[in-house]
């Protein structure tokens, strides 16, 4: 795997966008070539080179091209947007958008990445050592469609909404979430290994929340079942298990109606 190195030298009075820093859009250049893609601070168009010391050329394919990126990246929007293989390592924070529409590859954030990281998600593998902002696996703005595929690992806390409109993958969170998590989803399944505050599973027809730690508050839509033993991912432990959101639409599956699922550990 060829390895193109990214050095921030000049930071961008405004928020950069730069869906060019991906894999697919590096394939088969080289670094005089990555240095001269666009980018964008609102309608101004710049060259890459204009913010980025460029090192190194990129493979032949997505598959082929690594990208480490060295910096502060807090006003950089969109880093590995659409990227179906290959991989990004940021070392730094990130702005909004990371892994937005991602369909494969691997991207390592080493710090913290702000609202909508991994949106529209379809395969691939997102892993954040520090903390995500809000909507983390969500859908974009008035979509219906959130997370579908691939993985979002995160080290720290996340903030609300993470997971909203998902319906496929898997988001694990080391840490504590905030409000509103899997509203309206219908599938895939979310780790929390700290704590939630309230409304988990809102409007949720489908798919798995785990929670070891705390629930502040339980959302009412979601009825007590029974303790089950669970051992799950190197996770064991016996768990409440609650089902809904009762106050939902829900499919039938061979005469069974099926129903979100929600588990809270009760003892490890």
């Amino acid at each position: 795997m060829d390895t193109v190195k990214l050095t921030i030298k000049n930071q961008p009075d405004l928020y950069l966008e730069a869906d060019t820093i991906c894999p697919d859009t590096f394939a088969g250049k080289k670094a005089e070539e990555i240095a001269g893609l666009h980018v964008y601070i609102g309608r101004e168009q710049h060259r890459l080179g204009d913010f980025f010391e460029v090192s190194g050329n990129a493979g032949a394919t997505p598959e082929e091209t690594k990208i480490v990126v060295n910096g502060d990246l807090s006003r950089v929007k969109y880093i590995g947007m659409k990227m179906t293989g290959g991989e990004v390592v940021v070392n730094g924070n990130a702005d909004m958008y990371v892994g937005a529409w991602m369909q494969g590859g691997k991207i390592t954030v080493n710090g913290n990445v702000d609202a909508f990281a991994g949106t529209g998600m379809k395969g691939g593998e997102i892993v954040i050592n520090g903390n995500a902002g809000n909507y983390l696996g969500a859908a974009y703005r008035g979509d219906w469609r959130g997370m579908q595929g691939g993985k979002i690992t995160v080290t720290g806390n996340a903030g609300s909404d993470i997971g909203t409109f998902m319906n496929g993958g898997e988001i694990v969170i080391g840490g504590d979430v905030d409000v509103h998590v899997a509203t309206h989803a219908e599938g895939g399944k979310i780790i929390i290994k700290g704590n939630a505050k309230s409304r988990l599973g809102g409007q949720m027809v489908e798919g798995e929340i785990y929670v070891l730690g705390d629930i502040d508050v339980m959302m009412p839509g979601f009825a007590y079942r029974e303790d089950v033993d669970v051992d799950m991912d190197g996770i064991k432990g016996r768990f409440a298990l609650y089902e809904g959101d009762l106050g939902e639409r829900h499919r039938k599956r061979k005469g069974q109606t099926i129903y979100a699922k929600l588990y809270q550990r009760i003892e490890a």
